[in-house]
């Protein structure tokens, strides 16, 4: 049978991280804790196989057959074309406990463990073969090196007959697997921790492999993997034109507008028009007959519909006509990785010219980390945006109602191009709001503060803040021109 150069592993997404796939006729360790998807991943490995007309084999060493197809089934995994082969010590191969070896058959009685292995391979002729787990194996071993010597001796006969095998581990401090990673080609370890379940290749002899820990998502189907983002491997054409906020006074500001393809940061504490502004930007956008993108981490897409139509924002027409796309996301449920899967998708699928975030503290509870991950994962992101000529909007809750504060928050400032700060004034025992951009990177702008409203019609830019001394403290006073 003529052989693809790789062979998927039939899991969503892993494939790309391990560039393509395995190559075939070697043996891959697959180690991981309990539940941490090895078995899922295993099974899957083999229905691609069949799907490519290629024999599939489980060595079950673990867990009896049936219990593996009752759960198979489950995941509506069809698994009628996978020969199995229970290796368990309570499996029909065993009449007793004694402890047996795998090819030393002068040790055991015939029609035991080794002659039906054997029998296996040579009836079969297996493509792709699964042993799970190597633990119970090593368990009713001798001793250690007698149970390397027979792990050896199993994985060359079953690559010499031109298999390419998957087994799995499951390292304990009595049990480690240090040494059986020399042994193979490469090697993929599972994890289901604090940030998740994860996948990441250590080991990958003859290929490159993307670095990293990847997400990994078990669903109702199986198991999904979400490489992490490389910005440079994507780029998409577009002409570095100036587009409209939709509000004159903020295009005032900004010198007409901001550029394609940048990144705009909205800073201000809550309550002061960070959303407004930036939806205003996605209308705009959406109006000019390209699409838009608005992802709210920190509200329901119900409330900010009522919110945009109460003050004239026509967001339920453009989505209506497909230039405005609102999701609501989740993000204790959702890793970085995930969410940028799906801005990729958003992006790729519709070419996608202006995506809005809402905000960066509902997005940093994805991260069950630290800032420096939120910079991290936040930089890949917009990088790709910004390659893929996509304008981008981050809104940024800094902590203080009033008065000086930094300027973002996460350390975040130095992604964008664009910094435009929101504020309250306390002006004559009134909270006020103001206006005001602190940089841009790619043309002039007005150096000034502008009073801001949020009326029925919409957002309001008033006059320059004149008179006034100590505005950024929060609580300005009048100048004195006597």
């Amino acid at each position: 049978m003529t052989m693809d150069p790789r062979l998927s592993l039939g899991v969503s997404g892993l494939d790309s991280i391990l560039a393509g796939g395995v190559l075939p006729e070697r043996s891959y360790l697959v180690r991981g804790g309990p539940g941490t998807g090895k078995t899922i991943l295993g099974l899957q490995y083999l229905l691609a196989g069949i799907e490519n007309d290629e024999t599939a084999l489980y060595l079950s060493f673990e867990e009896p057959p049936e219990n593996i197809i009752e759960n198979a089934a489950r995941l509506v995994f069809d698994v009628s074309g996978v020969e199995f082969l229970d290796l368990t010590p309570s499996g029909e191969l065993f009449s007793d406990t004694r402890p047996y070896s795998i090819f030393e058959p002068d040790e055991v009685e015939v029609g035991t463990l080794t002659e039906t292995i054997s029998e296996t391979v040579d009836r079969l002729q297996p493509d792709r073969i699964v042993l799970d787990s190597v633990n119970r194996m090593e368990a009713l071993t001798a001793d250690r090196y007698q149970f390397r010597q027979q792990l050896i001796s199993m994985l060359e006969q079953l690559t010499d007959v031109g298999g390419t095998v998957l087994f799995t581990t499951q390292p304990t401090s009595e049990m480690p697997d240090d040494e059986l990673q020399f042994l193979v080609d490469g090697t993929l370890e599972l994890e289901f921790g604090p940030k998740g379940r994860t996948v990441q290749i250590t080991k990958l002899r003859g290929s490159s492999f993307q670095s990293g820990r990847h997400t990994v998502r078990i669903t109702d189907t199986g198991m999904v993997v979400y490489p992490k983002l490389v910005p440079g491997e994507y780029e998409r054409e577009f002409v570095p034109e100036t587009v409209s906020s939709g509000v004159v006074g903020l295009d005032s500001l900004l010198n007409g507008g901001i550029e394609r393809g940048t990144v705009t940061v909205l800073s201000g504490s809550t309550g002061v028009g960070k959303t407004t502004t930036g939806t205003s930007f996605a209308v705009e956008s959406a109006t000019r007959g390209e699409r838009a993108a608005v992802y709210l981490f920190e509200e329901s897409t119900g409330t900010f519909r009522h919110r945009c139509s109460g003050i004239g924002m026509p967001v339920d027409e453009r989505a209506a006509d497909g230039t405005l796309a609102i999701e609501a996301v989740e993000p204790v449920t959702i890793s970085p990785d995930e969410f940028a899967h799906a801005v990729r998708e958003e992006v790729e699928t519709h070419g996608t010219q202006f995506v809005m975030i809402d905000g960066i503290s509902g997005y940093r509870l994805s991260m069950r980390s630290d800032d420096d991950d939120i910079v991290t994962e936040l930089h890949s992101l917009c990088r790709y945006l910004k390659n893929m000529g996509v304008t981008t909007v981050l809104l940024d809750d800094v902590s203080n109602i009033t008065g000086n504060t930094e300027v973002t928050s996460h350390q975040i400032s130095y992604l964008a191009d664009n910094v435009i700060m929101l504020r309250y004034l306390e002006v004559d025992s009134e909270l006020k709001k103001a206006v005001g951009v602190l940089k841009k990177r790619a043309s002039d702008f007005e150096r000034s503060l502008r009073s801001f409203e949020i009326t029925a019609d919409g957002i309001q830019i008033g006059e320059k803040l004149t008179g006034l001394r100590g505005i950024l403290s929060g609580s300005p006073e009048m100048i004195d021109r006597m």
